[in-house]
């Protein structure tokens, strides 16, 4: 088998992710955090690891600035609900998950707020020169897919950091296909929430997720509980992080992240160079033939290339390379219909190659061979 859908979670994990999940699961499994005896203390201390980990990767102030979520999904709305306006105004982009769109249309149909969306305008991705013409007097949070999901267009983020900084509004990034595969700095980028998805460009376990914060922002829970703090009291608690972690939090997924983030740092110019090169490469030989429309800027050799074979759908050439090849890649629309409305592939959406520091030139060189003798 050869798996090239790598965007939708990654299948080869490191043997030091699963080390540690296999570990945690040995001599981690007291809840963190929740008692005072030593077990329990000895995983809040590996959970702190992490968070400061995360902290330092991201550029966050502090540890206490990383809230642990399920997944990017939930790190997403946790952002977007916990920081509604009433009568605001938001602006988000055509590369947007439903992750995004979802919760937007909800506060919408509710009669809270109401959105724009910026289309793009270079082939390479988002730039403030998109967005600039949207925003209004009560826009107060401009949101951007750092890297899409569907065909891998990147969004300019430094010049709509700074844009937003400058005018007192809240930018929320979506990491979830760049975390592992683009250097971020949140005080550099002006960016006051993150939000990345661990099984992808980390290579964790699935369903760990985070929201990285800065400074000058927090969102409203979205989800009460129990957080091991002020238990006698009925309200939630003030302090960060557990005004945002209502629940027992998963040790194993978090020390899987853990592991993958040092997997990434100690690989990192490897892993981008490897998904530059096979990405052009595929780019290269899909864009010289006259039945595909390659749906990926040659600018962007992030790992995620989209295209389409003229006269099929793209389920259908997707269940093709399954059924008879053993290749795995994504057809349809991938949760973001506004990107496929831009595309103009409604109809048929897109065939997705995404790919992982795993992969191998040959896995490439087959899957270009194949594509070539369909007919």
């Amino acid at each position: 088998m050869i798996y090239l859908d790598n965007s939708a979670s990654t299948y080869i994990k490191p043997k030091e992710v699963i080390k540690t999940v296999n570990d945690s699961l040995l001599h981690y499994t007291a809840n963190p955090g929740r008692s005072g005896h030593v077990a329990s203390i000895k995983t809040a201390l590996k959970i702190e690891e992490v968070r400061e980990k995360l902290a330092q990767y991201y550029g966050a102030e502090n540890s206490q600035n990383v809230i642990f979520t399920h997944n990017c999904t939930q790190a997403l709305n946790l952002a977007i609900l916990g920081s509604v306006k009433d009568n605001g105004h938001v602006i988000c982009t055509e590369n947007e998950h439903n992750s995004v769109l979802r919760p937007l249309e909800y506060l919408k149909s509710e009669g809270r707020i109401d959105y724009s969306i910026a289309y793009q305008k270079e082939p390479k991705g988002i730039t403030i020169e998109d967005i600039k013409p949207l925003v209004k007097p009560n826009t107060y949070m401009i949101i951007c897919n750092h890297i899409s999901n569907v065909n891998g267009a990147k969004c300019e983020l430094k010049e709509i950091g700074n844009f937003c900084k400058q005018n007192k509004i809240i930018f929320l990034v979506d990491g979830a296909q760049s975390c592992g595969h683009e250097k971020v700095n949140i005080r550099d980028l002006n960016i006051d929430y993150l939000t990345i998805a661990g099984h992808k460009g980390f290579y964790a376990p699935q369903s760990i997720g985070a929201l990285i914060m800065g400074n000058s922002y927090r969102p409203s829970p979205i989800c009460f509980g129990g957080t091991g703090t002020n238990s006698l009291e009925l309200y939630q608690p003030d302090i960060y992080p557990e005004r945002l972690e209502s629940g027992t939090i998963s040790t194993p997924l978090i020390l899987g992240l853990g592991a993958g983030i040092d997997f990434v740092e100690n690989n990192f110019n490897d892993i981008i160079n490897k998904l530059d090169d096979l990405t052009t490469y595929l780019n290269f030989e899909l864009s010289n033939l006259n039945n595909i429309d390659c749906l990926t800027s040659p600018e962007n050799s992030n790992g995620v290339l989209a295209f389409n074979i003229k006269g099929f759908h793209s389920n259908d050439i997707a269940n093709l390379l399954n059924e008879k090849y053993q290749i795995c890649v994504r057809g349809g629309y991938h949760c973001a219909p506004i990107k496929h409305k831009a595309l103009n592939t409604l109809e048929t959406g897109a065939v997705r190659v995404s790919i992982s520091y795993f992969n191998t030139f040959s896995e490439i060189q087959r899957l270009i061979h194949i594509i070539k003798h369909i007919k």
